[in-house]
C-alpha cells in the first residue's frame, strides 16, 4: 500500500455469513452508498473511513463467494475485482480476507485461494467472540507466521471491534504482497494442516447450534415454527405500524393544511395540495409497514435462520419444480421483487433459477402493502380474534399466504411443461446461530428508508404530479355537471379503459390509479387520493381519510376483487427490465407480464363475481 497516496483501497472478501457486511459497517458507519457494477446488476457497496492517524480509506465490500472457480456472477464478480481484472475498476492496494473463528474448516481454504494472487493482504478473523465461548482456541500469531500475512481479531458487532484491523491498517506504510506461490496445490490437506497447528478444538463444540437446529430443522417441528415466525413477523406489520401511521398521517396532514393556508387559490394550490400531499401524503402513511417488514428480514438473515429455513423447505419446494436455493430469493421478494430475482445468481441450476425468477413477483413486495392497507382497513373491522390475534393481520397473512401459494402452483406447472436433468441436491452452509446486532439493523433500516423516501421524491412525485395534471386539465365547459375531474384527460382514459375492467368492478377512477401503478405500486394509493381529492365536492370530503372514503364509495366486492388483483398484478417497469437483464432478452419479461396480467383478471373477476352473489 502506498503510503503517499490520498487514499487506498480496500476490498472485503469472505464466504456468505462471515460477518464481513457486518465489519463493513462498523468500518464505515453511515459513510457508504449502495450501486451496481457497471454492466451488470450485481450490487456495489463502498464506504470511506479515516485511521487515527489520519490515514484515509475506500472500502469495498464484495459480494460474498466460497471459491475463485466461479460458479455464480457475484462469485465472478469478486474474483475479477481480486485479481484487477474486472473493467473500470482498479486492482485493490490491500485485500482483507474475513473468516468465521467457529468455521474455519470451511473459510482458510478461501483464504488459500486468494493468497494465490500474490497481492497484498490481511486476514481478518471475526466472530472471536463466540469462538471463545465455544472454547475454541486460536493461535493467530502461528496462523500468520504460516500464512506469511497479518492475522487480526475482529469482533464486528461490538465498538472497537475493529481496532486490531484499523491499527494493523495504520501501522504499515505497506503491506507486504502475499507470496503467490506459498499455498500448497491440495488446499485441503493445507487447511487440515493450519487447523492441527493453530486451532484447538473442544471435546464438544457448537452444544447451542446443535441443540436449536434439533428443533428448527426437525421435519414437523421445524416447519411449524417456520409458519408462526411468518405468522408474527404479519401480525407486527399491522399491530406495531398502526401507531406510528396515525402519527405519519396527522404530520402530513397538518403540514399539507399549513402549507395550503398559506398559498393563494389557483392551481398551484391544487397541485400542492390536491397533488403533493393528497398523493405522496397517502403513501408515506405506510413508511412504518415497510421498515417493520425490514426489520424482520434483516433479523432473520443476521441470526442465521434463513438459510436453515431453505434447507428446511427444500424437499417441499422441490415437489414445486424449484429448490431450497430459492427460498432466499423469494423472501428477499416480499421486500422488493427486484432484489429477489438479482439473488437468483446463487441458483446454479439455470432451470431452476429461471423459474424462480418467473414467480418472484408473486411474492407480495412491501410496495403492494399501501394498497393492502388501504382496503384492509375500508373493509375490514379492526378487531381481536380469540383474545391474540388481530383480524386485519390474518386477512394480511391470508394474501401473503395465497401470493406464496400460487408461486408454488405456478413453479409446478412449470416443472410439468419442463424436465430437469440430473438429480437434485442441495449444498448450503449453515451459519452458527449469533443474536443480530442492533447497529447493522439500525444501518440496515437506514438504506431501506432512504430507498423509499428516493422513490417518493423522484419517480413517486413525478408520477402523482402528471396525474394531478391529467386530472386538472382540461377544465369543464361551461354549465357542465358533476365532478371536473370527469371532463378532464384522466378522467377520458380512465372512461376509454374501464369497459376492460367493469367485469371486475372497477370503476374508471381504479382504472386511473392502475396506470401510474405500473411505474411504482406505491403510486395505486397516491393516484386514488388524487382523484378523490380533486372529486370532493366539499371541504369536510377533502379532508376525509382516503380508506373512509373507499368503504363509503365501493362496493365490498370491489374491494375484495381489487385485493386479489394486486395479489397477481404484472409487476413494476423496473422489475420487468431486471427480468431482462437477467435472462438476457425480452422474451421471458414478457412471458412473465402476459401470465400475471391473465391470473390478475381471471382471479379478480371470479372474486368479483362470488363476492357479488354472496354479498348483493
Amino acid at each position: 500500500m502506498n503510503a503517499a497516496a490520498a487514499e487506498a483501497r480496500i476490498a472485503l472478501v469472505g464466504n456468505p455469513n462471515c460477518g464481513k457486511t457486518a465489519l463493513f459497517n462498523r468500518l464505515t458507519g453511515s459513510r457508504q452508498k449502495v450501486a451496481n457494477y457497471a454492466g451488470v446488476t450485481v450490487e456495489r457497496k463502498e464506504g470511506r473511513f479515516t485511521t487515527p492517524g489520519g490515514r484515509s480509506f475506500r472500502v469495498l465490500d464484495l459480494p460474498g463467494a466460497y471459491s475463485f472457480d466461479a460458479a455464480s456472477p457475484d462469485e465472478a464478480i469478486t474474483r475479477d475485482i481480486c485479481r484487477g481484472a474486472f473493467p473500470g475498476e482498479a486492482a485493490p492496494d490491500v485485500l482483507v480476507c474475513v473468516v468465521d473463528a467457529t468455521n474455519l474448516r470451511l473459510h482458510l481454504r478461501f483464504v488459500l485461494e486468494v493468497r494465490r494472487l500474490g497481492r497484498p493482504m490481511i486476514v481478518a478473523v471475526n466472530l472471536m467472540d463466540a469462538a471463545r465461548r465455544r472454547g475454541i482456541a486460536i493461535d493467530l500469531p502461528l496462523l500468520a507466521r504460516e500464512l506469511g500475512v497479518p492475522v487480526v481479531e475482529t469482533v464486528a458487532v461490538r465498538r472497537g471491534g475493529a481496532a486490531a484491523l484499523v491499527d494493523c491498517l495504520d501501522a504499515h506504510g505497506a503491506i507486504a504482497p502475499a507470496a503467490a506461490d506459498g499455498a500448497s496445490h491440495d488446499l485441503h490437506a493445507e487447511v487440515q494442516r493450519l487447523l492441527s497447528l493453530a486451532v484447538r478444538m473442544p471435546t464438544r463444540t457448537a452444544a447451542i447450534d446443535d441443540a436449536i437446529d434439533r428443533v428448527v430443522l426437525h421435519p414437523l417441528l421445524g416447519l411449524l415454527l417456520l409458519a408462526a415466525v411468518m405468522f408474527a413477523v404479519f401480525q407486527a406489520v399491522f399491530a406495531w405500524a398502526a401507531p406510528l401511521q396515525d402519527l405519519v398521517s396527522a404530520g402530513v396532514g397538518a403540514l399539507g393544511e399549513r402549507v395550503s393556508a398559506w398559498m393563494p387559490e389557483g392551481p398551484l394550490r391544487s397541485l400542492v395540495g390536491d397533488g403533493v400531499f393528497g398523493g405522496l401524503g397517502t403513501v408515506l402513511e405506510f413508511l412504518p409497514q415497510i421498515l417493520i417488514l425490514f426489520l424482520f428480514i434483516l433479523a432473520l438473515e443476521e441470526s442465521g435462520y434463513l438459510p436453515r429455513a431453505a434447507f428446511l423447505l427444500d424437499r417441499l419446494m422441490d415437489g414445486a419444480g424449484l429448490s431450497g436455493r430459492s427460498f432466499i430469493p423469494l423472501l428477499s421478494s416480499f421486500a422488493c421483487a427486484i432484489p429477489g430475482i438479482m439473488a437468483t445468481r446463487s441458483i446454479q441450476d439455470p432451470r431452476d433459477r429461471l423459474a424462480t425468477i418467473l414467480v418472484a413477483p408473486l411474492m407480495t413486495c412491501s410496495a403492494r402493502l399501501p394498497v393492502y392497507t388501504l382496503l384492509i382497513g375500508a373493509f375490514v373491522p379492526r378487531r381481536e380474534v380469540a383474545g391474540w390475534f388481530n383480524l386485519q393481520g390474518l386477512v394480511l397473512f391470508a394474501l401473503y399466504l395465497a401470493g406464496i401459494a400460487s408461486a408454488l402452483l405456478v413453479s409446478w406447472v412449470m416443472k410439468r411443461a419442463r424436465r430437469r436433468d440430473g438429480e437434485h441436491a442441495l449444498l448450503l452452509e449453515l451459519p452458527s446461530w449469533r443474536l443480530p446486532h442492533w447497529r447493522d439493523l439500525a444501518i440496515g433500516l437506514w438504506e431501506r428508508a432512504r430507498i423509499f423516501l428516493r422513490r417518493v421524491t423522484t419517480i413517486i412525485l413525478a408520477l402523482t404530479v402528471l396525474l394531478w395534471f391529467l386530472s386538472s386539465f382540461p377544465a369543464p365547459p361551461d354549465g357542465a355537471t358533476g365532478a371536473a375531474i370527469d371532463h378532464s384527460f384522466a378522467g377520458m382514459i380512465g372512461h376509454a379503459i374501464q369497459p376492460l375492467f367493469a367485469p371486475l368492478g372497477f370503476g374508471w377512477e381504479i382504472c386511473i390509479a392502475l396506470l401510474p401503478g405500473l411505474a411504482a405500486r406505491e403510486v395505486a394509493v397516491s393516484a386514488l387520493g388524487t382523484v378523490y381529492a380533486l372529486q370532493a365536492a366539499s371541504d369536510d370530503a377533502l379532508s376525509a381519510q382516503l380508506s373512509g372514503i373507499v368503504a363509503s364509495e365501493w362496493s365490498i366486492a370491489t374491494g375484495l376483487s381489487l385485493l386479489v388483483w394486486y395479489i397477481y398484478a404484472p409487476m413494476c417497469l423496473s422489475t420487468i427490465a431486471v427480468i431482462k437483464r437477467e435472462t438476457n432478452g425480452w422474451k421471458h419479461a414478457g412471458i412473465a407480464t402476459a401470465y400475471l396480467f391473465a391470473l390478475a383478471w381471471l382471479a379478480a373477476f371470479a372474486t368479483y363475481q362470488v363476492a357479488s352473489w354472496v354479498f348483493g
